[in-house]
């Protein structure tokens, strides 16, 4: 079994925190730190939030093998106006659902 993480899992109570129509970029930024990836959209712009976890178990008998993997996101988008104004979000929190599994053999 073995379990990887890949960014810092987001928390939905620093999320809860951003307000549309006060929270400017730099809050956004003193909140939830550095963005992966940032899109500008003509003189707005919108930065990505994401992490993946990844969750693997593995059986090996003899000739047999099986082997499952979990793979969730925790992703979330905030979108600024030209004056760096927080003006929507959205996000999805699923890493914390990541489970060990392994593959059905019929």
């Amino acid at each position: 079994m073995g379990e990887m993480t890949i960014g810092q899992p987001l928390n939905a109570d620093a999320i809860a925190k951003l307000q549309p129509n006060h929270s400017s970029a730099q809050q956004v930024a003193d909140i939830l730190g550095a963005p992966t990836q940032v899109v500008e959209l003509g003189n707005k712009s919108a930065w990505l939030y994401e992490a993946q976890k990844a969750r693997q178990a593995g059986i090996l008998l003899f000739v047999f093998g099986t082997f499952g993997q979990d793979k969730q996101f925790d992703r979330c988008w905030v979108f600024f106006d030209e004056n760096g104004l927080l003006t929507h979000l959205a996000s999805s929190l699923e890493t914390d659902a990541t489970q060990y599994h392994l593959s059905s053999v019929d």
